[in-house]
């Protein structure tokens, strides 16, 4: 079959002809229909150094925000998504039934074969079914709008706070669609050179955008602002120096709350930081419990989240996707195996 995969430990990704996976105990074959390029695969094609742990795992199959039909097990026949972080059901955690505290997981994707590809093993506990009503695009959003969950969670109530999303990619706009649901005051949404994230967005319902490629990102948010601290800035570009920049925007007091993986470290004063009281919390992982929730929530916010996909193409042309991801010429782009990719 053919699978989109990285093969050595340097940038770039390759498509190349694999045997369809042998399963194992408790594990289900599921046939893909859609998989969506995230910020993430882009660290991988190209090799930052906070996607090199997965050097020993090479080659592998990456993708991992997907929805397919599983061929076995309980939900046979039914179409799934399937959260990608695979716990290793023999640590005092997993075997008391705590799967969320588990330490050593392994990553659909990243650490053991994703889904670019037509066919993919996961853990049977990994499936969870898709209701009838959400389409396969809305589905392949299912991960990434998990960790925008988290991140809400993380920030605590948002109502009527004043918010800055820093970064439009798929993260940032499931942020701001559920800080906007959730009463938030008002949400503006930051970017560089961003102009396709940005036209998803404005279909979205959202016109506070500030391009910091032409501007500043105080003057590019003092027209929605003038000139008010935000009360909560949620960091999604994976720049660690935005961080700095939200810093000084926010009110004493405030909180930002970090998304992004960041290929290199950031320098921080922490003096201001001390002195505002302000918070800088991390945001990852949402537990098990939230991804039936983020169907649901799907099915409700279905019409609001549809434009974030921008584009849907096969997976023979995965090279031509990533190269509309990493151009920012996409919002969200999924790969779908057509019938001789198998």
């Amino acid at each position: 079959m053919l699978a989109l995969q990285k093969t050595s430990p340097a940038a770039g990704l390759e498509l190349v002809e694999v045997p369809v996976p042998e399963l194992g105990p408790d594990e289900v074959l599921v046939r893909v229909r859609a998989t969506g390029i995230c910020g993430s695969d882009l660290h991988v094609d190209d090799w930052t150094p906070s996607y090199a742990f997965i050097a020993p795992s090479i080659p592998v199959t990456i993708g991992h925000e997907f929805v397919g039909v599983a061929q076995n097990g309980p939900l046979a026949g039914r179409r799934v998504v399937v959260r990608p972080s695979v716990t290793c059901g023999v640590c005092a955690a997993c075997t008391d039934g705590r799967h969320d505290a588990c330490e050593r997981r392994r990553g659909i994707g990243m650490t053991r074969d994703g889904a670019f590809a037509p066919w993919v093993r996961v853990p049977q506990r990994n499936c969870v079914p898709v209701p009838d009503s959400l389409n396969d695009e809305m589905a392949a959003l299912t991960e990434p709008l998990t960790i925008s969950m988290q991140a809400l969670r993380t920030a605590g109530d948002v109502a009527g706070l004043r918010v800055l999303v820093m970064g439009p990619g798929t993260i940032g706009q499931g942020i701001a669609a559920l800080a906007r649901r959730a009463g938030a005051s008002q949400v503006v949404v930051s970017g560089y050179d961003d102009a396709a994230r940005f036209d998803a967005l404005r279909a979205m319902g959202f016109e506070a955008l500030v391009d910091v490629k032409t501007q500043s990102l105080a003057e590019g948010t003092r027209p929605y602002t003038g000139g008010a601290p935000f009360d909560l800035v949620f960091e999604a570009t994976g720049v660690p120096e935005t961080i700095t920049e939200a810093l000084a925007l926010l009110r004493r007091n405030g909180t930002v709350v970090v998304t992004g993986i960041h290929a290199r470290p950031l320098t921080l004063d922490l003096t201001p930081l001390v002195r505002n009281q302000q918070q800088l919390r991390g945001s990852f992982r949402p537990p098990e419990s939230d991804w039936p929730l983020a169907l649901a929530l799907m099915g409700e916010m279905d019409a609001v989240l549809r434009p974030m996909v921008s584009h849907v193409l096969p997976l023979a042309r995965a090279h031509e996707g990533f190269a509309l991801a990493h151009g920012k010429q996409a919002s969200k782009v999924l790969l779908c195996p057509e019938a001789g990719d198998a």
